[in-house]
């Protein structure tokens, strides 16, 4: 499976209308960290192989959504279940702690 680009207008069906997990990446083209994290979503994407969506948004063109969910420094990650936020991590982590985070809200 591919990571999910999401937008403001595609929130709900990419996100909030999805039955099962959704990992989301909030993150901008200029920050550092997103950009080491990006490796690492490409894997894991690779490792849950559809047991959950991993899906990507960019916050500098989808304010609405960043700011909704009270998103304050990048890169932050929000994993939904069944269309609602159940767990959010701030900065860089490993593949072994979100692959966690996945298994955690199986």
């Amino acid at each position: 499976m591919a990571i999910v680009n999401v937008s403001d207008q595609s929130f709900s069906a990419d996100v909030e209308n999805k039955q099962g997990v959704v990992l989301l990446d909030f993150w901008a083209p200029w920050c550092g960290p997103c950009k080491m994290l990006a490796p690492i979503l490409e894997e894991l994407d690779t490792e849950v192989n559809g047991g959950a969506v991993v899906a990507k948004i960019n916050v500098d063109e989808n304010p609405e959504s960043a700011s909704r969910f009270g998103v304050m420094s990048i890169p932050t990650i929000i994993v939904f279940k069944d269309g609602q936020p159940v767990d959010k991590v701030v900065g860089l982590n490993s593949k072994e702690a979100l692959k966690g985070l996945i298994d955690k809200h199986k």
